[in-house]
């Protein structure tokens, strides 16, 4: 990937992520500045922004942040340069599987809550649609 470095706030407004949320992220360990400059600000590659997104993705899931580290260490592994034995990268997958699954399932719940959300808003603009047609004249 690139080893340009961006700055916190650059890495906010592409991850549309606030800069409280990634230093939320980075206290718990969920991502880790890959350098600071003289200066001591955080500086992020392209490797860190993928990462955030993930997280971004699992929140509104409901997965936790330990849900979310979990994660991410498996598909660091799977990522890293460390040779894995057969059985560690079936493992790996196995995880990163049952992520995928809980995911899935969680998509499916949230658009049964959509088209009722759908249904509902329809249904509130059809009454409203109706009372200006047979509303009478003020007076």
């Amino acid at each position: 990937m690139d080893d340009k470095h961006m700055q916190i706030g650059e890495v906010a407004a592409r991850t549309e992520l606030s800069l409280r949320t990634i230093r939320h992220y980075e206290e718990t360990g969920l991502v880790i500045p890959s350098a600071r400059s003289q200066g001591g600000f955080r500086l992020y590659t392209e490797s860190d922004v993928a990462r955030l997104m993930v997280i971004r993705r699992m929140k509104p899931l409901g997965f936790t942040l330990e849900q979310m580290r979990d994660l991410l260490d498996a598909t660091d592994r799977l990522d890293g340069d460390d040779a894995l034995d057969a059985d560690e990268r079936e493992a790996l997958l196995e995880c990163v599987r049952t992520y995928q699954q809980a995911a899935a399932e969680q998509v499916e719940k949230l658009r049964g809550q959509l088209a009722r959300a759908e249904d509902f808003a329809a249904t509130l603009g059809a009454r409203l649609e109706g009372k200006v047609t047979t509303s009478s004249p003020a007076r």
